[in-house]
């Protein structure tokens, strides 16, 4: 059976898409402190494991399965392992390519959380979340809004509030995680020195930026994988370039007046603003529309992320003033900007479609939010009463890595690490032999 091209764009598409999560543990690993990075990178890996296996047993089955669960979720053992998908007489190549797409946006999406909760998680608890949360959270959402759930045309609110638009996962991506990352930042607790230490500022600003270049550049894939023709490819693929770009460019202006000076970490938020914005909308909007859209979710975002100071809860990373702010205004702004069908009918209230679409965009919002936050705060309530989802306070005093890996990711003291470099066991056989020499521990032929 020969490939189809645009079967060929999907995989290099999921392809893209699954080096995003890399991408992000590059992206977040370089705003933790120094003797954080590797736990921080260390969620974003674990996450591509653990969901990769659970996609395949039951993850895809409950998130696009095809017999409906009373709209709320598809039948998890209707292809559990992926039975029947691959042979038979209905056997379609296509579907098993879009099985490995679809599982590199559960990925993603977990991964967002975690920066949320960066410095004080224990990694063994996180293990635990993810496949439940995956489960009971992301499939569901996934499932109402794209495959024929609550909120699709014949869904039961979508029936009644019209069918949003979510291209590529403003609300299944962008507002599942942030709100996600909001509730467990507020079940665990502030950081020690949370808004006061100065050791707790990024500690790696050029893994932030290559981390967001990556982003950039994984973001082709994760908004036009689904690209149904080269016209609307070719549209999704400018606007995913125009969109960062005027976001970037409204981050930066908001620092040189607010601040007096641009700063590269801003640069690389501000992308990754414009890129959450332009996700749902990537196929729905003008380039002229995603300039505005990227403009507006670079400043939104920008002055957003200092009110977790004002109001008191530690996200780590801000998830939630990039990701929730310019997820909403993103999947909001449909209501205003999308353009109408190839046919000329529907289009947001700027081009004659009136407030309908506006109404189907914040339906949906506020049903991914509500079921966001109540699903996610019993999990992880029950982790942290259970097994506890924090580390102690001198664990987190000491570092992540140290305490929850028994590594430090760089091999000398300072910038964070801990007060002595201490060795990884499998790799210091050498140092068990020969002592380190120090001030008080002259070297060979130095003895006088």
């Amino acid at each position: 059976m020969e490939m189809t091209t645009a079967q060929v764009w999907q995989m290099v598409a999921a392809t893209l898409v699954l080096l995003m999560t890399p991408a992000l543990a590059f992206f977040y690993g370089g705003m933790t402190r120094a003797k954080s990075v590797l736990n921080m990178m260390m969620m974003s890996f674990i996450s591509v494991g653990i969901i990769g296996v659970v996609w395949v047993l039951w993850g895809y089955s409950a998130a696009y399965g095809g017999s409906s669960v009373g709209g709320l979720f598809g039948n998890p053992f209707e292809a559990f392992g992926l039975q029947g998908l691959l042979s038979g007489e209905d056997f379609d190549a296509g579907v098993l390519i879009n099985v490995g797409y679809q599982a590199t946006f559960a990925i993603i999406t977990v991964a967002l959380i975690s920066g949320a909760i960066a410095d004080r998680a224990k990694f063994g608890a996180w293990a635990l979340f993810v496949p439940v949360w995956v489960s009971l959270v992301y499939c569901p959402i996934a499932y109402w809004v794209w495959g024929g759930g609550l909120l699709g045309d014949e869904g039961a609110i979508g029936s009644w509030a019209g069918a949003a638009i979510d291209f590529a996962g403003g609300t299944v991506v962008h507002i599942n995680a942030s709100v996600a990352g909001l509730v467990l930042a507020l079940i665990l607790g502030k950081r020690k020195g949370f808004g006061v230490d100065p050791r707790q500022r990024p500690h790696n600003i050029p893994f932030v930026m290559l981390g967001a270049a990556l982003l950039w550049f994984g973001w082709f894939g994760f908004n036009g994988g689904a690209a149904a023709e080269a016209g609307q490819a070719g549209l999704i693929w400018i606007n995913t370039l125009a969109a960062p770009g005027a976001a970037m460019i409204g981050w930066l202006l908001t620092e040189r007046i607010r601040d007096g000076h641009p700063t590269s970490f801003g640069a690389a938020s501000g992308i990754v603003a414009g890129l959450v914005a332009i996700t749902p909308a990537c196929a729905n909007v003008s380039p002229v529309g995603a300039i505005g859209l990227g403009l507006v979710a670079g400043v939104a975002s920008a002055l957003a992320v200092g009110l977790k100071y004002r109001w008191g809860f530690d996200d780590s990373l801000d998830v939630v003033g990039v990701h929730l702010v310019s997820g909403l205004i993103g999947t909001l702004a449909l209501g205003f900007i999308a353009v109408p069908d190839a046919e000329g009918t529907g289009g947001g209230l700027f081009y004659g479609g009136g407030l309908a679409q506006f109404w189907a965009q914040l339906v949906a919002a506020v049903v991914a939010i509500a079921w966001t936050a109540l699903a996610t705060a019993v999990i992880g309530l029950i982790i942290h009463k259970t097994i506890g989802f924090r580390v102690s306070d001198k664990d987190e005093e000491t570092g992540v890595d140290l305490t929850e890996h028994a590594e430090t990711a760089y091999e000398f003291a300072g910038l964070g690490t801990g007060s002595r470099l201490v060795p990884h066991p499998a790799t210091s056989a050498h140092l068990r032999q020969t002592p380190v020499p120090t001030a008080s521990t002259p070297t060979p032929g130095q003895e006088n």
